[in-house]
């Protein structure tokens, strides 16, 4: 997928957007029609972590279109020329392994943004949040949350 952003510097704007959205509320609702009932998707924030990466991987064109899932989103991603890697690298979107959360099984999207960081969708705050990428280490040194795939692509010069 071609980014026509002319001369702007894709890499180094979109690590920035990321960085920038620490603290947003902007990403908490999505709205939609349920049924013939309007619906806010998101839950007001709850489960709006597809929405906020989705959101800015495509304004740099990097995806075909916005999600509310990370299922959907996830297939975009292979769609769009991301791979699946290993370790993590600045920029690259990590999911992490379903767990329970709001009353149902969930699974999470974010950025990671090195140095053992990452920025997504706290549900409990409902904020894009910095956080350690998997979420913290338990006492017996088992990850918070578990990684289930790691997204890398080339960005253009």
């Amino acid at each position: 997928m071609a980014a026509p952003l002319g001369n702007v510097l894709q890499k180094e704007s979109y690590l920035a957007m990321i960085r920038n959205a620490e603290g947003s509320k902007l990403f908490r609702n999505l709205y939609a029609r349920i049924g013939g009932e309007r619906s806010d998707i998101t839950k007001g924030g709850v489960t709006s972590c597809a929405y906020f990466v989705s959101i800015i991987l495509h304004a740099f064109y990097l995806v075909e279109t916005p999600h509310a899932t990370v299922a959907g989103l996830e297939r975009d991603l292979l769609r769009s020329g991301w791979q699946k890697t290993d370790t993590p690298h600045e920029g690259d979107i990590i999911v992490w392994e379903p767990v329970m959360q709001a009353g149902s099984m969930n699974a999470h999207v974010g950025f990671y943004i090195g140095e053992d960081k990452a920025i997504s969708n706290d549900f409990e705050m409902r904020l894009i949040m910095r956080h350690h990428y998997t979420g913290g280490i338990k006492p017996d040194g088992s990850p918070v949350r578990v990684i289930a795939a790691i997204y890398t692509r080339e960005f253009e010069s």
